[in-house]
């Protein structure tokens, strides 16, 4: 009797410690979605700032950038021929420390004249340089890129991969300095909402998750003294970037957003 009431007794004690256990990551999970803010309203883009290569700050561009159902859109409609025309839409204020949340997809077809690597391209820029210190003919801001790709319905192609527009960064204690590294993401075909969590710690390390899995990190993202436009950025001897602008891409294909939320991370 005695060693059948240990029994008993022992698996007690780990249901208890296992509910125990879900009710704290329970906890924490609400915690987390609680601390979360919108960047986008749904309704305009007031607290936005466009720039799109060839134009002015804050030229909109042929509508390229548009709320339309709740969405921030991307679309070329009015464009004769994409020409290079890249874009980038700020959000007006400079973060540090935090975890950035996008629901993004893929739709329709690519705008004429967008060139072959842009075929369901788009990004995250991170760390971005203020869009009134962009010249007016730059391409991308000097910045930390999370690459967002579609698939092309058959073969394999990661998304939340890295890019580094005037900007290196360290692997493996190793000063990288390609411009792009893939992730280990799966593939997403098709026109589905996918969702992409970029957490950023200032100038120490940055982590690309997709599906609750770490997709990707390195660490020390720093200007690229190489860079021209990088250049006019660098005070003194210090390259490390610890904080900056986010702003999302226009590629020449066209992209909804759904949803664009932060999570401060300034005191964890």
């Amino acid at each position: 009797m005695h060693s059948i009431h240990s029994v008993f007794e022992r698996r007690n004690r780990k249901l208890i410690a296992s509910v125990a256990g879900l009710l704290i990551s329970i906890s924490i999970s609400f915690a987390d979605d609680c601390g979360w803010k919108s960047l986008f309203n749904g309704k305009d883009l007031s607290d936005w700032t466009v720039k799109i290569r060839g134009h002015e700050v804050g030229e909109n561009f042929a509508n390229t950038f548009r709320v339309e159902d709740g969405l921030m859109k991307v679309r070329y409609d009015g464009y004769d021929n994409f020409d290079a025309q890249y874009g980038h839409i700020f959000f007006n204020e400079s973060f540090s420390h935090y975890k950035l949340r996008i629901e993004y997809r893929f739709v329709g077809e690519q705008c004429a004249g967008g060139p072959g690597w842009a075929l369901r391209n788009s990004g995250a820029m991170l760390h971005c340089q203020d869009p009134k210190s962009m010249t007016k003919d730059q391409e991308f801001p000097v910045s930390i890129e999370a690459q967002f790709l579609g698939g092309n319905g058959k073969d394999p192609r990661t998304t939340s991969n890295l890019c580094t527009p005037g900007t290196n960064v360290v692997m493996d204690d190793q000063l990288v300095t390609r411009h792009c590294t893939n992730s280990t993401s799966e593939t997403y075909h098709g026109e589905q909402w996918v969702t992409a969590i970029l957490e950023v710690r200032g100038g120490e390390v940055i982590r690309h998750w997709q599906e609750g899995k770490e997709v990707l990190s390195y660490e020390k993202p720093q200007y690229d003294p190489r860079d021209g436009d990088a250049k006019q950025l660098i005070e003194g001897d210090n390259l490390i970037i610890d904080s900056g602008y986010i702003s999302l891409q226009s590629e020449s294909h066209p992209i909804d957003f759904r949803k664009v939320e932060i999570l401060d991370l300034t005191k964890n």
